[in-house]
């Protein structure tokens, strides 16, 4: 008896070991990288770097500000697309559908979620660019909505599904209708959780640099509108990197960690509305 609690205990102090390692791993990497993007990317951020065009190949300094409202224009395009298609097909999946349609709704979101990138890239490029003759921030902001449906579809029938069901047995019971229990009690329950999940939508998508290669492409000066090329960090990061020039690594760097900081804020900011929404409720 003895033997088999010390060799219990033996387990118990191995496996908590390695957890504390693979814990320690885990954030030591994602410290190791913040630390080198602040080193190498704080020495090149001015108010020159959010408020200046690229100088042309060859001058030193300017600054990123095209790029940095060309991303904000995506995004905003892409959550516009793909938030309400997303939340929208959530609710039904969550409140309306069979078994079987629901079943089929979550493996094609599952399917698209895993699909690369690049490949949703090239489809844009194919029904929007071609036809188009031409790239746009139209192109760019739509291949990223679709990368964002998915998530928004699987996120927020989670989250309605973990509304008690006492609330919409209440709310049937004292004559509300379907839909109108579903807005008025079920929505706002689930309403956290659901823009958690947006708000780390918006910032899985924000860093993504292959579909914008083939629908919004670039632009190094200022693009008004919507139907002309784009620029944006992830592609200035990405074009200024394998550039032959020390004053655009440096720049490269400095884009890094202004992007670094836009997504962990974003993530910061999803966690505190969730936090907020649980203290309420527990209140």
């Amino acid at each position: 008896m003895n033997s088999s609690l010390r060799w219990r205990k033996f387990v118990n102090v191995v496996m908590l070991g390695l957890t504390a390692v693979c814990v320690t791993v885990a954030v030591s990497a994602l410290l190791i990288i913040l630390g080198y993007l602040v080193i190498h990317g704080a020495e090149s951020l001015s108010w020159n770097f959010f408020t200046q065009l690229p100088k042309p190949v060859g001058e030193t300094g300017g600054g990123m500000a095209n790029a940095i409202v060309g991303s904000a224009k995506l995004v905003l395009l892409a959550s516009m697309i793909g938030i309400p298609i997303g939340c929208i097909g959530g609710v039904y999946v969550a409140e309306y559908g069979g078994k079987m349609f629901s079943f089929v709704i979550r493996y094609t979101a599952d399917l698209l979620n895993g699909v690369p990138s690049i490949v949703i890239g090239i489809f844009a490029y194919t029904i929007i660019v071609l036809p188009m003759h031409h790239f746009s921030t139209i192109a760019g902001g739509f291949a990223l909505g679709i990368m964002m449906i998915p998530i928004a579809v699987r996120t927020t029938e989670s989250f309605l599904r973990a509304v008690p069901r006492s609330l919409r047995e209440a709310s049937v019971a004292l004559g509300a209708s379907k839909w109108k229990t579903i807005v008025k009690v079920i929505i706002p329950a689930a309403m956290g959780g659901i823009m958690t999940g947006i708000m780390l939508n918006i910032a899985r998508v924000a860093g993504e640099t292959a579909p914008l290669l083939f629908t919004a492409f670039s632009n190094r000066y200022w693009s008004p509108g919507w139907n002309q090329p784009a620029a944006s960090l992830p592609v200035m990061i990405y074009t200024y990197a394998i550039a032959p020039y020390e004053d655009w690594h440096r720049q490269a760097w400095a884009a890094g960690l202004v992007l670094l900081a836009m997504v962990l804020l974003t993530n910061i900011l999803a966690r505190l509305i969730l936090y907020s929404r649980r203290a309420s409720a527990s209140r």
